[in-house]
């Protein structure tokens, strides 16, 4: 009887057992999907923005003398430098990939292979582009101001897409998160002063026009970048629902973020309620919402500006 009764067991263990393999195979199955169309859609749109800074570079920064910042500004200071002074035209490939290879090495040691990869795609790309796209015949316009003010808006725009794809357009960025993760120290600072003493040579080998309306472009393109990159913005969030667990789990699966529970009464029907309290980043925010919806179709979401956050407050790293 004893054997029958081990048996009878082991014939139940199996099936019940199955179904859970199953059920992480069918789990497993999703999240790699969900990963695939996520990365394919951060390729996608790494290529196109690429193709646009590339674009912008010759319809917008050659014909208005202006220099964007980081990498690609030495590069065109240095073929605007050889071409004056030596009468040699050096292809912008071939710039630009060589002041970019030991920050990319520098950044796949320490920030992330998936993030450097990515940007390294877009580095390439928008470096053979820059040459193969020819320079307009007929000027998109003769107004230099026009020319800094709209180039400076495409190039934030393009720049936020890469961005907001877990990529980057290299060179400065590069160094600035290797000494930001290497030494725990902000560095852009030390950037935006880098950028001001290229535009200062510039002006100065070139003239200061040139260098009065590169910075118009890269206000404008600042402007773009604060408006369509929020990662570092954050939002506090309070959340009035009669489902107080579910959603604190919500936000710490998506987000990583913690969250605080209080016990609150309604004024109006006296009825018990919970308020969760959370601080996100504002690109956060839309995920975050539609998880809670799901949980629980009638909570109350309110959601401030913070200006300033103290304490431990994850941030998502870079791939």
């Amino acid at each position: 009887m004893s054997t029958n009764n081990t048996n009878d067991q082991e014939n139940t263990a199996l099936p019940r057992n199955k179904k859970i393999d199953d059920a992480y195979a069918a789990y497993v199955a999703e999240q790699n999907n969900m990963r695939i169309r996520s990365d394919a859609k951060s390729l996608f749109f790494v290529v196109i923005a690429s193709v646009i800074m590339a674009a912008n570079i010759n319809y917008f920064i050659n014909q208005g003398g202006l220099l964007p910042g980081g990498a690609n500004g030495v590069a065109i200071l240095l073929q605007r430098v050889a071409d004056k002074f030596l009468g040699v035209e050096i292809p912008f490939s071939v710039l630009s990939l060589s002041i970019n290879a030991l920050p990319a090495y520098l950044a796949f040691k320490t920030v992330g292979k998936k993030f450097t990869a990515y940007s390294c795609i877009c580095i390439v790309l928008m470096s053979f582009m820059t040459d193969l796209i020819p320079a307009p015949k007929v000027p998109v316009t003769n107004d230099r101001l026009l020319l800094s003010v709209f180039g400076g808006i495409i190039n934030g725009g393009a720049i936020s897409m890469v961005l907001n794809s877990g990529a980057s357009s290299g060179g400065s960025d590069f160094v600035a998160m290797y000494f930001s993760v290497k030494k725990g120290i902000s560095t852009w600072n030390y950037v935006l002063m880098f950028n001001a003493v290229i535009i200062l040579i510039s002006g100065c080998i070139f003239g200061m026009d040139g260098a009065l309306y590169t910075i118009i472009f890269q206000f404008c393109q600042t402007q773009m970048l604060n408006t369509f990159y929020k990662k570092y913005y954050k939002k506090t969030v309070f959340i009035i629902t009669d489902k107080p667990d579910p959603v604190a789990e919500q936000i710490m699966s998506v987000t990583h973020h913690s969250a605080t529970v209080f016990k609150a009464e309604g004024a109006y029907t006296h009825k018990d309620h919970y308020v969760v309290y959370t601080i996100l980043s504002a690109d956060e925010m839309h995920q975050i919402r539609r998880c809670i919806r799901n949980v629980d179709a009638k909570a109350f979401i309110n959601v401030i500006n913070s200006e300033n956050v103290f304490g431990n407050f994850f941030i998502k790293p870079v791939g």
